[in-house]
């Protein structure tokens, strides 16, 4: 008597149980019957039905299976918990039915093989919403290896941001990424995670116009309003030969590293329609162009008169006349500031509030100029929070400002002080360059006298004292906490102000890219890999952002990095033991969510469990020492 069974490799092997020997008054039927019969009482939870069909059965048969299953039974080569339930022993104690039971050594019991699978499920489901695996397999050349090298990559750059040699190393020790999307755990290693960043950077273009769409589509938005703004991020390395890589103004104050810019154009609810890469010393007001002509095929068909919203560093006015040329209205800060300037008939002063309740009145006005353009609109804006914010700046400007004039003129009267008329002017030069905002609003009168040398030339002119004092009719805080919008839409105080307000969501992208995602700094060398790698950034902010748009609608506003703490508390394990037939048990499954977690899969409308359970069965003798087999070919549900 055999028993057939598979091995990790998948192979079908054989096992001997029992000897039988020589079997008197049985034909090749009987055998039939009699093996039939052993397996339905091993495999049986309901004793009356055996024992119905026990019964059916000729007196050689039931004396061959009496015989022959209690040689099993004794020679310990079924379970024994198995017999009880078939039978109702074990001490009288019967197992519920419907159970899959075993004996095992309680000492042989290990965990092993822990890795997080939590954040990196909700990743792979929130790509394939997207429909990105869709989308890669359409293009030419991807193979589905491709495809799933591509998903791991997105995956761990959401949930593990680093460089390509920590990233692999996270996934072959830490993470069951590879698990979720299929990819063969051994063929990962940094070469493939840059070659296969360098080939989506390749499609950026019909990548990034797919997820546009579907993302309209997939959450039901129209890009009514897209907000539009720079960042850059700066290089560790002297980056020589870079053609990306420049010195300008960082944002990150680190003027001794050269920068690369980012643009970024998104909606209201954080979904990127436009990015482009630049050079580090390109000036914000020169971007704008290339962006609006390449933005239309981006968004959906209803933002042919999408309003446009930018910072004031961008508007220019031949930007703000292109914006208009182009079909969209735009909507931003003033870049100069209205000194003369009338309330629009008939226009009341409209009090809101912000998020911190504190007060804020918006009013239209019109420029007194004869000049202005007659199609632009302003709204201006006075704030209480500002206006005493900047209030006290301003006396604490002016206090060092006036500290500062006091020790100029008092270095004229001492002996060894700075007197010489150019070097007065340059220490003035100097504080003015400290206090440009307080500078502007004081007159400053030298009094100076020459000194001859004895043959009657020009030795030097020195200053004998100073005097300031405040410009006629100038209040230096008389601005303070005022600032005007500027739009094409005559339209509605509160509808201005509220679109205004959505520019903190680009705000907020570029803090998720810069930090969450560790977007900078950046080490690459080579500028290829330096726009794969913001592109990779730019590709894991679609998860992020996918993700917590959905669960802002239930109520959940953690931030990203909450998010993957939160959801890393769910593993992956394999638990082995060893039952009494000297057999290795595995079982690969997934740590139980708790309440924090099964809230963030409900709200998602999301599957729980990554994958079902895996169980296999092997010989002891089949294993090497210490030696357990992985696990890789798993079921999602």
């Amino acid at each position: 008597m055999v028993e057939s069974y598979r091995n990790t490799d998948g192979r079908v092997c054989h096992r001997t149980m029992l000897n039988v020997g020589f079997m008197d008054g049985v034909v090749a039927e009987d055998l039939n019957r009699i093996q039939k019969l052993i397996n339905n009482k091993i495999q049986s939870t309901n004793n009356e039905i055996f024992r119905l069909e026990y019964e059916k059965e000729p007196d050689v048969i039931q004396k061959w299976f009496t015989e022959l299953y209690s040689r099993l039974v004794n020679e310990k080569k079924i379970d024994v918990p198995q017999l009880a339930q078939a039978s109702g022993g074990d001490g009288g104690h019967a197992k519920p039915p419907g159970g899959h039971w075993a004996t095992i050594d309680l000492n042989s019991l290990r965990n092993k093989d822990i890795r997080e699978i939590g954040c990196e499920w909700i990743c792979y489901q929130a790509l394939e919403q997207l429909g990105v695996s869709k989308f890669l397999s359409s293009q030419v050349d991807w193979l589905p290896d491709d495809v799933r090298l591509a998903l791991t990559h997105i995956i761990s750059r959401a949930v593990y941001p680093a460089s390509e040699l920590k990233t692999s190393r996270w996934i072959q020790e830490n993470s069951a990424v590879c698990e979720v999307t299929g990819f063969a755990i051994e063929k990962i290693n940094k070469d493939r995670l840059y070659s296969i960043s360098r080939r989506l950077y390749s499609i950026k273009d019909e990548l990034e116009t797919y997820l546009s769409h579907r993302t309209n589509e997939l959450f039901d938005i129209d890009d009514k309003i897209i907000l539009y703004d720079l960042t850059n991020t700066y290089f560790e390395g002297t980056k020589r030969g870079s053609r990306l890589a420049r010195f300008g103004r960082s944002k990150d104050s680190r003027k001794d590293a050269k920068l690369v810019v980012l643009a970024l154009v998104i909606n209201p609810f954080g979904f990127i329609k436009h990015s482009s890469i630049h050079q580090g010393n390109i000036g914000e007001c020169t971007t704008l162009e290339a962006v609006i002509k390449d933005l239309r095929k981006k968004t959906s068909t209803t933002a042919k008169k999408a309003l446009v919203v930018i910072d004031a560093g961008i508007a220019t006015k031949d930007n703000l006349a292109k914006i208009r040329e182009l079909g969209y209205d735009y909507l931003c800060v003033s870049r100069s500031k209205l000194k003369d300037y009338q309330i629009v008939e008939g226009n009341e002063v409209l009090t809101v509030e912000d998020k911190r309740k504190q007060k804020i009145q918006l009013q239209k006005v019109t420029p007194a100029k004869a000049d202005s353009d007659a199609n632009e609109y302003y709204l201006k804006v006075e704030s209480h929070a500002k206006k005493t914010k900047e209030t006290s700046m301003n006396e604490r400007f002016q206090e060092g400002y006036l500290k500062g004039l006091s020790a100029i003129a008092g270095s004229l009267s001492k002996k060894r002080g700075v007197k010489q008329e150019d070097k007065v002017h340059q220490r003035v030069g100097r504080l003015m360059q400290k206090f440009p905002s307080i500078h502007k609003y004081y007159e400053i009168d030298y009094q100076v006298e020459e000194e001859l040398t004895k043959k009657g030339k020009l030795s030097r002119r020195i200053v004998t004292s100073m005097t300031w004092k405040l410009k006629e009719n100038v209040e230096v805080n008389a601005r303070s906490g005022i600032y005007f919008l500027c739009t094409s839409l005559n339209d509605d105080n509160r509808v201005l102000w509220d679109s205004y307000n959505v520019i903190r969501d680009i705000e907020y992208t570029f803090r998720v890219l810069k930090t969450d995602l560790d977007m900078r700094p950046i080490f690459h060398q080579k500028d290829e890999n330096t726009m794969a790698h913001l592109h990779l950034a730019i590709l894991a902010y679609w998860v992020v952002n996918t993700i917590r748009h959905q669960l802002g609608k239930g109520g959940i506003n953690h931030q990203w990095n909450e998010i993957v703490r939160i959801m890393n508390t769910q593993k992956a394990v394999t638990t082995t033991a060893q039952n009494n037939h000297e057999q290795i048990i595995q079982i690969r499954r997934c740590s139980e969510p708790n309440e924090k977690v099964k809230q963030i899969y409900k709200t998602l409308n999301y599957k729980s469990p990554p994958f079902k359970k895996k169980k296999v069965v092997v010989h002891k003798s089949e294993l090497k020492k210490n030696e357990t087999p992985y696990f890789q070919d798993v079921r999602r549900e």
